[in-house]
């Protein structure tokens, strides 16, 4: 009975657009730092940057999920293509 192997590629090296979405939620927690409101703003300021931040850090996690969710894909349809 022969056995065929199979390979599964690997990434090597840095997943740039992985890193890019921390760097953008780090941003986020500096930019939010700076427009945090004063006392004497409005008091709907603070939900509003809240929900701002928690929106982009949320909406940035989504994306790499889908871009990990595609190169499984792409990796999926390589190793049939190789088979």
């Amino acid at each position: 009975m022969r056995h065929k192997s199979a390979t599964i590629s690997t990434r090597k090296g840095v997943d740039w657009k992985g890193l890019g979405y921390v760097v953008s939620i780090v941003s986020v927690f500096f930019l939010g730092a700076i427009a945090w409101p004063k006392p004497e703003d409005p008091e709907w300021h603070l939900p509003a940057l809240i929900a701002g931040m928690v929106l982009s850090i949320v909406g940035m996690g989504l994306r790499y999920l889908a871009h990990l969710k595609q190169q499984k894909e792409m990796a999926k349809v390589e190793a049939e293509v190789r088979r």
